[in-house]
């Protein structure tokens, strides 16, 4: 009798946790929006932008949106580094990439990475949010014209969705997860993963 109360006491009050990757080149802005997702989220300030250097390795945070939990995996931009991205994507739920809107120089570089990533077999299926970050500055373009210039023939079989961000002052950040949550609890990618890892249930 326990069990079978101690089962229906998880299953209503367990939350689903969802594990997303934060990633982008380098100077997009991927550890300044991992930031102010914690302060949006949760009771902890996240570094002010000022103290935030470039990340070496991986940065972890944790928070609540929408009666789930969401880990979110940081990683470092540089060339050198992106190849240890994919020891990740296997586990992971979904993607947010961040792109630097304000430096169109560099968007050969970001569309480059993100077709590399867009292409890994262990990523398939992983819904994907798209970041115009840096919208406060000046010379930033709009999302529309970001999309037309990746114009990505992969993204025609992917759930995903672009957003205008501004990870300083966290304009577009909330809109970006709450459709990112709602599209990962009825992915096919999540049940995927609930199997693998011998989950049952919504």
């Amino acid at each position: 009798m326990f069990s079978l109360f101690y089962g229906l006491w998880k299953y209503v009050f367990s939350k689903t946790e969802f594990h997303v990757l934060i990633l982008g080149i380098d100077k997009a802005g991927k550890t300044t929006l991992l930031e102010k997702l914690k302060s949006l989220y949760s009771n902890v300030e996240g570094l002010p932008p000022g103290r935030i250097v470039p990340t070496v390795g991986l940065n972890i945070g944790r928070v609540e949106a929408s009666n789930t939990k969401l880990v979110f995996w940081d990683l470092g931009g540089q060339s050198g580094l992106r190849p240890i991205w994919e020891k990740y994507f296997e586990e992971a739920h979904a993607v947010i990439y961040v792109i630097d809107a304000a430096s169109p120089s560099r968007f050969e570089d970001s569309k480059s990475a993100l077709e590399k990533l867009l292409r890994h077999e262990d990523l398939q299926g992983a819904p994907l949010l798209i970041v115009a970050n840096k919208q406060d500055l000046a010379g930033a373009v709009s999302v529309d014209e970001l999309s037309r210039y990746l114009d990505l023939k992969e993204l025609d079989e992917r759930q995903h969705m672009f957003e205008a961000v501004c990870a300083h002052d966290g304009t577009g950040v909330k809109e970006g997860i709450d459709w990112l949550v709602e599209v990962m609890q009825r992915s096919k990618r999540t049940e995927r993963l609930r199997i693998r890892a011998g989950v049952s249930g919504p």
